[in-house]
């Protein structure tokens, strides 16, 4: 008997396994594209100093949703939570230990 993971499952199973800055260090690249992704990423420095425009932010809001499965409560929308990869992580926790 030959067992198989479809792709889906794969994916869900990578997904648990990598940490929530694992997770948005990926996001962040994703969003920036290349050639600017394949740089270092400190998590501490400001986004736009690493290149996401008002724009990219919103992409990556979204594809934070998406990613962790969960709306971010309009009060957590804030320039201090969207500063850098820690502020963002930090918010994460506050909203998952929330729920």
């Amino acid at each position: 008997m030959v067992w198989s993971m479809s792709t889906s499952e794969a994916d869900a199973d990578c997904t648990a396994l990598r940490t929530p800055r694992e997770r948005l260090l990926a996001l962040v690249r994703q969003i920036l594209g290349a050639p600017a992704a394949s740089r270092p990423l400190p998590i501490d420095v400001r986004l736009s100093e690493l290149g996401i425009s008002s724009i990219k932010m919103v992409s990556l809001m979204l594809a934070i949703e998406a990613e962790f499965n969960l709306t971010i409560p309009q009060q957590a929308i804030t320039p201090e939570n969207f500063q850098s990869i820690a502020s963002m992580e930090a918010m994460l926790e506050s909203i998952t230990r929330l729920t």
